[in-house]
């Protein structure tokens, strides 16, 4: 049986940190967002949102599980600054994201002692470097998974994860209308993303940042309301911030998203990103 998920979201921004009195309600933290499910936590990347999650998770001693939705920096940069890879004979598990059936490691590459000065064998925990199929491997851990290839250049995964009392959608990067061939299309996204209790969606950009963001792999909010709708999810939830997005311009896209979903699909709630925002299914 599913356990209940608390997912906690501690990075919302996207592209690069954003921090400032202008960010400092939603947050300038870059993509990381922890699943608890008993006594196990699965982290979805290590942008900087994971320093503060470390913290967090450095006074208990059960599994960490770190799973890298894709390798750009946004997702990645964090890493170095997790506190429980220091703590000694912490159990991490690294998950990467397999592109191109080869592993890039680019957690641990950028631990070099040329760019950060800590390297891999410096590390005091035990740490597990999983080349397996991830949804098999976490499957096997405890997690109900699933995966999908989304439209991202570079690609990404999306994952669906089984809770309680209802599933969550986790999908950081995706743009839904990108201007060539799509990985997957609106059809297969609204199959994944059905009846799920929450859908954490990249909504990055808007009208306004078309033509010229065509293309760099995320979504215009509307696309991601009216997947939302089609897919009759309970709550979505609108991710990766623009890093110049300003908090007041972040309140008026959450306004506009209401207003659109209480006229198109009223059944669907509907929140913009936050750091330390919480959901319990």
């Amino acid at each position: 049986m599913p356990l209940p998920l608390t997912v906690t979201l501690w990075g919302v921004r996207g592209s690069i940190p954003a921090p400032g009195p202008e960010t400092a309600r939603y947050g300038g933290n870059t993509s990381c967002v922890a699943v608890e499910a008993g006594r196990r936590t699965l982290i979805f990347d290590a942008g900087t949102g994971i320093r503060a999650l470390g913290r967090a998770l450095a006074e208990g001693t059960d599994p960490v599980f770190l799973l890298v939705t894709h390798h750009h920096w946004d997702h990645i940069q964090g890493f170095p600054f997790f506190w429980p890879i220091y703590q000694p004979e912490r159990e991490v598990h690294l998950i990467p994201y397999h592109h191109d059936s080869t592993v890039l490691d680019s957690l641990l590459g950028q631990m070099d002692g040329a760019r950060f000065p800590v390297r891999p064998e410096h590390l005091k925990s035990r740490l597990r470097r999983v080349a397996e199929e991830p949804v098999t491997y976490l499957r096997g851990c405890g997690f109900g998974v699933s995966q999908l290839e989304v439209n991202h250049p570079g690609g990404c995964h999306g994952y669906r994860i089984e809770g309680a009392t209802g599933d969550v959608v986790h999908i950081p990067d995706n743009e839904l209308e990108p201007p060539g061939p799509k990985t997957v299309s609106f059809e297969r996204l609204v199959e994944f993303c059905a009846g799920a209790a929450v859908l954490i969606h990249d909504a990055q950009y808007l009208p306004a940042d078309m033509p010229l963001k065509h293309g760099w792999g995320h979504s215009v909010v509307e696309h991601v309301l009216q997947l939302a709708a089609a897919a009759r999810v309970g709550r979505v939830v609108l991710f990766h911030h623009d890093p110049d997005r300003s908090d007041a311009q972040v309140d008026v896209i959450q306004a506009q998203a209401r207003a659109w979903l209480a006229a198109h699909a009223p059944g669907v709630e509907c929140d913009a990103a936050a750091e330390g925002m919480q959901f319990t299914v």
